[in-house]
């Protein structure tokens, strides 16, 4: 069974930081591209970073310089590092585990969300 649970969200004010977590199991993760998505609310659930399983990565534009996608493959875990945020960041932050492969396919495992709440 696969599982794919999110934690790391709260309340920041803007300028703050945040470390998000996924830790994923039921599936061989060092071989999986993981990819973070974000949904603000009325909005698209857009992608915000992806990491490969040899640790290419993939920033969309607005959090680049900002943001930072890590994986620990022994903790089968992988971070999103935000700085500097922005109240435009607010949103739920989704992760998926990719389909095996060298680049980033989004696939049918999601976790649940954690909020993420940028005051200004």
């Amino acid at each position: 069974q696969v599982q794919v649970v999110e934690s790391g969200g709260g309340l920041v004010q803007a300028g703050g930081s945040l470390r998000l977590s996924c830790a994923a199991s039921g599936i061989l993760f060092s071989s999986r591209p993981m990819g973070w998505y974000r949904q603000a609310p009325g909005k698209q659930r857009e992608l915000v970073a992806t990491i490969s399983s040899a640790g290419k990565i993939y920033y969309t534009t607005s959090v680049k310089g900002r943001f930072t996608i890590s994986r620990d493959n022994v903790r089968n875990t992988v971070y999103l590092q935000m700085n500097s945020l922005k109240p435009e960041d607010t949103a739920v932050y989704y992760c998926n585990a990719g389909r095996s492969g060298d680049y980033f396919t989004p696939s049918d495992y999601w976790g649940q969300g954690t909020q993420v709440t940028v005051s200004s």
